[in-house]
């Protein structure tokens, strides 16, 4: 009985060796494991820490963030160039966005500048005698105050001899009343109140101690002394400035400021109060340029007695001007840019977005002005450009997949001279006036635009054009040709579209390609027209106007696209372009 109980106890433990290696040989490896995972996109990490890379969901060992999967496209967006970030991940990365300046095309001027104080609201509180503070009644700054309150107490041996002075000559004001005004009138010098000098006066006795009174209201903007100091004569003790004026100061670029005049009229907010605008009226323009810069300090005053505002508050100011439009430029912060080469790239906030969202936006730059670079193309004035933490939003988008300065996409854009894109400007200029016809519903209106396009056309010298760009031209040409053609010889309303629709096609190709000398395009689509297979359209202005159904639905549509004067258009078919290695911030 014993040895069958040891057999069985035998056979368990064999059959308990032998399970545990065929578990083994079959069981992955811990590599084998991990490398899975990746392949199932199982590897997290933190959009503000690229760094930290872990194998399952949780915080951010560094920021206790939500981490994230590494291949992860955290952008809903429809634009590729769009990258969305949470409200903690903009906190974290310390991001502000300014407004730029610069005119639009209906004659309306963004600046950007701060809120002073009236340098005529300025006063300082000197010492009119030497002597030694005894006593402080306002012990810090940012306090307010008002015309009379008592400031400081001061001990001072030439202001007991001139107590000492009044009092004899009180006793023989009626005999020298000369001599008794003027001790009088030294210690009205020395800035002593009339009930001062009366209450010394009656006391019939020196006093050895005398206050400083403050000469006008308002804060206290700097606090020279403390007590025991000993002051001189003319030592400033106080700053104060009276807050119930300010001025707003704006920097208005040389190209600006042919449209500025005396009393236009500004409209203005400030980050700091979101949602509330304040109205002014331009009262001087600086005479004289930055020679930094290259811009003129423009002033308007306004009156501040909530106290809403704030000396260094900054302010987006909007001034409407006479002139429809203007040749200014842009200019932005230079820690707005990420520079890698001859392509720029600036991040655009995204209005009226869900989440936070960021446009990678790439810009053309001009000439270095201070801390500013002119901005050639790529922006349009009123953007809000981000000017802090530019390069941790590009890192979060690289991390996450999207493009970035480091990956962008190739663009469909050709170079070609400025001659040829004037002319093809043209070109895109009389297309307008079709789309226009149609959208009053004038069939003849339109076929006479037709004809001037085609004069347009034929004014293009395709000899401007070399190598890809000529086929490319020559492509696109003949379309132009043959849907205008088309159009031409349109019996109705309804063909005329249908054939315009080709002719847009052609048209947006040609935009896209080339590029127009125009500061901002739109490309425009309808999803009801013939018959919901929908159409696009480019127009010159952001308003919806339909050329497909006219009056009948003459708003249906949207904007899908802006293409900016300058701005390569990306091309979504082809993988991204790595950035050279070398770059700068």
């Amino acid at each position: 009985m014993k040895k069958l109980f040891e057999n069985k106890l035998i056979l368990i433990l064999v059959t308990l060796v032998i399970g545990g290696l065929i578990g083994w040989i079959v069981k992955p490896s811990d590599h084998q494991t991990i490398e899975e995972s990746h392949d199932l996109h199982s590897l997290w990490t933190c959009s503000m820490h690229p760094t930290v890379k872990l194998g399952e969901p949780g915080d951010c060992p560094i920021c206790g963030m939500d981490l994230i999967p590494a291949t992860q496209n955290t952008s809903s967006s429809a634009n590729p160039m769009v990258h969305e970030m949470t409200a903690e991940a903009i906190a974290l990365a310390q991001i502000q966005t300014t407004k730029i300046g610069g005119a639009n095309a209906s004659g309306e001027l963004f600046l950007t500048g701060k809120i002073q104080a009236d340098e005529r609201e300025n006063a300082s509180v000197t010492a009119k005698f030497p002597g030694r503070i005894e006593k402080l009644y306002v012990t810090f700054t940012g306090e307010q105050v008002k015309a009379g309150q008592r400031l400081a107490t001061i001990y001072s041996p030439d202001l007991l001899a001139a107590q000492s002075e009044l009092l004899q000559a009180a006793k023989t004001k009626a005999s020298f009343p000369e001599l008794y005004q003027a001790a009088k009138e030294k210690l009205r010098l020395w800035k002593l109140s009339e009930s001062q000098i009366s209450e010394i006066e009656q006391g019939g006795k020196v006093r050895d101690q005398i206050d400083i009174l403050a000469d006008q209201s308002g804060v206290v903007t700097q606090r020279n002394i403390a007590v025991g100091d000993y002051v001189n004569t003319g030592q400033v003790l106080f700053n104060v400035v009276n807050l119930d004026k300010l001025w707003v100061l704006l920097d208005a670029y040389e190209a600006d400021l042919g449209a500025l005049n005396l009393g236009n009229e500004i409209e203005f907010s400030v980050a700091g109060l979101p949602g509330e605008t304040f109205k002014a009226k331009v009262s001087f323009i600086d005479p004289l340029l930055d020679p930094n810069t290259r811009s003129a300090s423009v002033r308007a005053e306004i009156s501040n007695s909530g106290h809403k505002l704030k000396p260094e508050m900054f302010v987006t100011a909007r001034i409407k001007t006479k002139a429809s439009s203007t040749a200014s430029g842009l200019a932005v912060p230079r820690t707005a840019v990420l520079w890698s080469g001859k392509r720029s790239v600036v991040y655009v906030k995204v209005s009226n977005s869900e989440m936070p969202s960021f446009e990678m936006r790439e810009v053309t730059l001009g000439a270095r002005m201070g801390e500013n670079y002119a901005i050639e193309s790529g922006l349009q004035a009123g953007e809000e450009i981000v000017t802090n933490g530019a390069f941790a939003i590009d890192a979060a988008a690289q991390l996450s997949g999207q493009y970035s300065m480091m990956n962008r996409p190739k663009t469909k854009s050709l170079e070609v001279s400025e001659e040829f894109r004037n002319q093809i400007t043209d070109v895109a200029d009389a297309y307008f006036q079709v789309k226009n016809a149609l959208v009053e519903d004038e069939l003849a209106a339109s076929k006479s635009a037709v004809k001037s396009l085609q004069q347009s056309l034929s004014k293009v010298n395709m000899q401007l054009v070399q190598g890809e760009a000529h086929d490319r031209w020559m492509t696109i040409l003949g379309g132009l040709k043959d849907a205008g053609g088309k159009i031409e010889n349109a019996g109705n309303l309804e063909d005329a579209r249908k054939h315009f629709s080709m002719l847009s096609q052609q048209i947006l190709e040609m935009t896209e390609t080339f590029g127009l000398n125009r500061d901002a395009v739109y490309k425009d689509y309808c999803p009801m027209a013939f018959g919901d297979q929908g159409a696009f359209w480019l127009s010159e202005t952001k308003d919806i106007t339909n050329p497909y159904f006219g009056s009948s639905m003459l708003t249906c549509g949207e904007v899908k696209q802006t293409y900016l004067k300058g701005q390569p258009v990306i091309d979504l078919k082809s993988p991204a372009t790595p950035a050279p290695a070398t770059h700068k911030h």
